[in-house]
């Protein structure tokens, strides 16, 4: 109980033990130490300034992109949820989007007013925050492209930072320490609402006749290294379809794993390891994981 004890009072939930799996789109892992879903920004805020810097904070958006370790997470893990942290503003030039809101979501609400330049998040699963931290991107256009502002909760303060302060890189924005995403604006153009749902309609197309969307797996495995394509890598050193236990690379998509049914987490973190390995082995380049991999190792 000595976490919880050092936590201030916060409206939301505070539970020990929380399982994480089932929130993870490839439904593995172990517990969370301590699972923390404050319901507004001010409690996210009191929490950040009292959390003692001794205790691991980790946060968890829509776990699209992530593989959590089967020995869970030590420390407080952060997810952002509801209402609180879910609203989606409709401007005449753009849309402003709590952290929580997916990416789709905000997609079809900028369609559904007839503004365009954000159909690219059609194609991004997971949510704001996790876009804007890792400057998602999909169909040619990133996160960087459309951005105008993020407010991002710190220990200090809730700061406003423009995509200039973010330094975003590819798959990369640098937030401050401890910060969190609260919510962003994307600014955006009128377009011809015809035109923005037929540009919707093929990149959900494109998804569904290339990626296995349907399946239990994470997104993108691992960056394009410059000038290249990591499926086409892995596919070139006959990765495609290469199994261990519960997981799989994906027949359809090679760049994509797959938990079959009954994988753990070292299952998949042990398949992507052997697929760097033989890829490095086969074209000499050294993939770099997209997928986020956090907590503790079993033994």
């Amino acid at each position: 109980m000595a976490l919880h004890a050092t936590l201030p009072p916060l409206r939301g939930r505070v539970t020990p033990d929380a399982p994480l799996a089932p929130f993870t789109w490839f439904r593995v892992g172990g517990p969370a130490e301590w699972l923390v879903r404050p319901t507004d920004a001010d409690g996210l805020l009191l929490l950040l300034r009292d959390l003692p810097d001794a205790v691991p904070l980790t946060v968890v958006g829509a776990a699209s992109n992530l593989i959590i370790r089967d020995g869970g997470v030590r420390g407080a893990v952060l997810r952002l949820a509801g209402r609180g942290f879910g609203e989606v503003l409709v401007e005449a030039d753009g849309i402003i989007a709590g952290a929580a809101a997916l990416d789709a979501v905000v997609a079809e609400h900028a369609a559904a007013v007839g503004l365009a330049g954000l159909e690219f998040l059609s194609g991004i699963p997971g949510s704001i925050g996790g876009a804007v931290a890792m400057n998602a991107g999909a169909y040619g256009r990133e996160v960087v492209d459309t951005l105008d502002w993020a407010e991002v909760a710190t220990p200090a303060g809730l700061l406003r930072l423009s995509a200039g302060d973010l330094h975003f890189a590819y798959r990369r924005a640098t937030l401050p320490a401890r910060g969190v995403v609260v919510r962003a604006r994307f600014h955006a153009q009128p377009g011809d609402t015809a035109a923005i749902a037929a540009e919707m309609a093929r990149i959900r197309a494109a998804r569904e006749a290339t990626q296995p969307v349907r399946a239990r797996t994470g997104g993108s495995t691992f960056k394009n290294p410059p000038g290249q394509k990591a499926w086409a890598l892995v596919d070139a050193a006959g990765c495609r379809g290469l199994a261990r236990g519960g997981a799989q690379v994906s027949e359809l998509h090679a760049n994509f794993l797959l938990n079959t049914g009954g994988a753990t987490a070292a299952d998949l973190e042990g398949l992507g390891e052997e697929v760097r390995a033989r890829v490095l082995a086969q074209s000499g380049i050294g993939l770099e994981w997209e997928i986020k991999r956090i907590g503790e190792v079993t033994a």
